[in-house]
This record gives structure tokens, sequence and C-alpha cells, in this order.
């Protein structure tokens, strides 16, 4: 059986290094820290769940077919989808990719797959929990997420303040910059416009969609989301059509790459394995989530159908395939059948993936990537404004003027963002989701007992024919701390 302990004790007795600024911190939490935890988290749970994202994959399909039924005034599995896909494919996708491929070479989308296929049974475990221990709020409203269950789960109020204290840093503030910043970028790259006049219309929309609350941004999530993934990922694919002979060659690049196939020099191999290793892990935790317990506040507000909490836990493991397997995929294959990926030379993050598309189809390329990246981070913002405020919510309950200050404080930190030096913003953001993760991932595994539980209970009703249905009475534990209104 995977030996966490052994994991525990290889960072126990990593030597610290010198911290000195907040670009140290950055590369020990992500070069160190969180390399042993997600890989760990991740196959830990591939394990202990049967390698439930490959031998379950189609009903994994099945489900999300279904997903639109089960609630008729609340949040439907589809829409709660929607949410965290949302939040999910956004500047990590475009920028994000990019910016892994000119600091981590090709092999950093081979890291990206792999940390995104173990982390979908992270996904699974995250999203079933944040099911069975939400709550119903005054509004009627579900809320929950890994605070909810640090709380009603482990007992560990503290445990939940801390993640949450994190996650309002991280998602409501620092990451909506990050969103921010890179429609800046594209906007002055494709049309010249000022940073200042994108950062003023980006308040102003944003402003009219979070003072709608949880229900106006997962039916906007729900209009939205499908319609950009699916337009962007039709351009990449007419980019690989035309591109098709070079399509075997780009991707033995990537194996080669990622595992130093052909690198001559065990100093060189070493370099450029682990940069590709540690650039992939970050970017695809950044854009898939798993694992960070992000995209848990999303399903937890959903009625699920099957209504079972695991029936959540296999939706929210599609969004993380969907968001690396396909979509930073397509923007990796744009890139690498251009000829702009060039270290050193200084093109990068949102920019690059501009510069590629017009080598691929014209002018016109810029300007798509500009809008997409419109559609894609301002959805981001919007979901990750609805996890701070569940977070949020969860601190002091139903406090209406510090909502009010906290969404002033998002609006203030959208116009930074449009303003601001992309170095700097993605360190800040590195660095908090680093905590946010490291938080979440010791509380999925103290907790995993009660996801392997739901997850044969619910398999278990299925092989005898039955709808999956959760009765809280035959977990004597669980039904002592579930919302007996929620469930």
């Amino acid at each position: 059986m995977f030996d966490v302990g052994y994991i525990l004790n290889n960072i126990l007795t990593t030597p610290l290094p010198s911290i000195r600024s907040i670009n140290d911190l950055d590369v020990f939490i992500w070069g160190t820290v969180l390399i042993y935890l997600l890989i760990g988290a991740g196959i830990f749970f591939t394990v202990r769940l049967g390698f439930i994202q490959i031998l379950q994959f189609p009903h994994m399909i099945k489900v999300m077919l279904k997903s639109r039924g089960g609630s008729k005034d609340g949040i439907t599995s589809f829409q709660a989808f929607c949410t965290s896909l949302a939040a999910r494919v956004g500047t990590g996708n475009m920028a994000g990719v990019a910016l892994a491929l000119y600091l981590g070479g090709p092999g950093a989308i081979f890291w990206m797959w792999l940390i995104a296929l173990i982390g979908m049974a992270t996904s699974f475990a995250e999203s079933t929990l944040a099911q069975a221990y939400k709550k119903r709020d005054s509004h009627g409203n579900f809320r929950g997420g890994p605070a909810y269950y640090m709380q009603y789960g482990l007992g560990k109020r503290w445990m939940g303040i801390a993640f949450s204290l994190c996650l309002i840093l991280a998602f409501g503030l620092i990451f909506n910059a990050v969103q921010a910043n890179s429609i800046a970028v594209a906007f002055n790259v494709a049309f010249g416009v000022p940073d200042y006049v994108v950062g003023i219309i980006l308040v102003t929309t944003t402003s009219l969609i979070i003072f709608g609350g949880i229900k106006t941004i997962s039916r906007f999530a729900e209009l939205v989301v499908p319609f950009m993934a699916l337009v962007y990922l039709l351009v990449a694919l007419y980019v690989c059509v035309i591109n098709y002979a070079k399509l075997p060659s780009v991707f033995m690049q990537v194996i080669d790459s990622a595992l130093g196939i052909t690198q001559v020099g065990a100093g060189a191999l070493g370099y450029a394995v682990g940069q590709a290793l540690i650039e992939g892990i970050k970017r695809g935790l950044f854009s898939n989530e798993a694992g960070m317990g992000s995209a848990a506040n999303a399903a937890a507000t959903a009625t699920p159908n099957p209504p079972h909490p695991a029936s959540q836990g296999y939706v929210q493991m599609l969004g993380v395939f969907v968001d690396t397997m396909v979509i930073c995929t397509a923007t990796a294959a744009l890139i690498l059948l251009s000829q702009q990926l060039v270290p050193g030379s200084g093109l990068t993050s949102i920019a690059l993936t501009q510069a590629a598309l017009v080598e691929h189809i014209g002018q016109g390329g810029a300007i798509f990537i500009a809008i997409a990246i419109l559609f894609f981070a301002f959805t981001s913002i919007v979901a990750n404004y609805s996890y701070a405020e569940s977070n949020l919510l969860f601190l002091k309950h139903d406090d209406k003027t510090g909502l009010l200050i906290f969404r002033f404080l998002v609006l203030a930190m959208v116009m930074f963002g449009a303003l601001a030096k992309v170095k700097v913003v993605w360190t800040l953001a590195n660095v908090s989701m680093g905590f946010m993760a490291i938080i979440n991932i010791i509380a999925l595994f103290m907790l995993s007992g009660v996801v392997v539980w739901l997850a044969k209970d619910y398999n278990n009703q299925r092989k005898q024919g039955l709808v999956p249905t959760f009765d809280k009475s035959k977990h004597p534990k669980l039904s002592k701390e579930v919302d007996p209104s929620a469930w």
C-alpha cells in the first residue's frame, strides 16, 4: 500500500533552504513540498479507489449526461460542474501552459498530463467529501468545501479557518488579479487597448454578476463555459489538421523533453527533466486545481443526480480531464506546432500563445486569443469569487457588511491585476495556492476512509441495479456529522 509516512518523512527531513524572498518561498513549496504531496495524494487515492478514473471513465460520462437533472429550483450538478470548470479554464490553460513550456520545455505538458490523470482521483475525493458535508445557508443555498469537511468531518475548525483564509487570499484576491492581468496583456497586444481601460471594463462587468449571488454565477457559467471551450477546441483542431504532418515529431519532442531520452550528460538531463517536472506540476495544478480544494466549493453547491455525494465526485473528476487532457493540450499543440517557442526570447505567457496562433492563421489569431482569454479569464474571476464568498460565510455567517467590503476588495484586485507586472502576480498566486493545497491534502488523507466508504456504497448500489441514494444511517459516524437539511 502507498506509504504516506514515507512521503511525510521525506518532506520533514529535507533541509530547509535559505528563504529570503517570495521567489525563494515559491521554489521551496513547489520544488520540494508539493511534488511529494500532489503525486502522493494522487497515487494514494488512485490505488484506494481502485483506479476509479480509468475503470469508471464510461460511468463518469454517463453521470455527466444526466447532470442537468436533480434540482428544480437550486443548482444542478451540471451548473456546479460549469462553475468549477469556469474557474479551472482560465489563464492556466492559455497563459499558464505557455509559461510552463517556456520555462520547462515541451516536456512540461507531459507532466501536466500525468498530474491530471492521477489528480482525477484526488478531485473525486475532495468533491465527494464536499457534497457529504455541505450545509444549507439562510437563503436555502448549499455551501461547502474543504473548510466545511475540516470542521464537521475532522472536528478541526481551526484547520477550516486556515484553509478559508488561504482560499480567500488566493482565489478571491490574487487569482482574480492573475486573470485580469492576462486579459489586459492580451487586449494590449491585439488592439493596443491601455491596461487601465481594460481594468475599468472588467471591474464594471464583474460587479454586475458578483452582486447577483451564487445562482446568478452558476447560470452565467452554464451558458458561457461550454460555448467558449467548444470554439477554442475547434480552432485548435483546425491548426492540428493543417499541420498534421508535424504531429508525430511534436509528440516525440514532448516525450523526449519529459524523460530526457536524448539529452547528453547526467547534469543536463537532470536539470532539463527537473524543470519540465516542476513547471508541469505547478501549472498543471494551477490549471486543473486537483487537490487544491477549490473546485470542491462548487461541487458542494449542487443537488446531485443520482442523489449521492459520490455522483458529484464523478462529475467533478471529469472537469480535471477536460481542463488538462483536452484544453491545455490544445494550447500546447498551438504553440509546439509553431516556431514561436524560443528559450530566452522573452516571448512567454499569453503573448506566446497569441504569437503562435498568428503564425498559423494570421493576425486574426491575436484577436481570437484576446477574445478567448476574455471569456476564459472573466468566467474564472466570477467563479473564483463564488469560492471566496462561500469561505467568507464559513468564517462569519451572514455578515452582510463584511461581504459588501469583500466584494469591493475583489473589484480592487481586478483593477490591480490589469495594471501589475505579470511576474509579481504569478509568484504571489503560486505561493498562496501552495499553502492552500498543503492544508487540503492533509485533510484528504485524514478523511480518506470516508471517501472510500462513500465510493463503495455508491458502486455497490449500482451493482444491485439501484439508483445510488445516500442513506446516512448506514454510516453511524457520518449520520452525526452531516447536515440533516442537506441529506
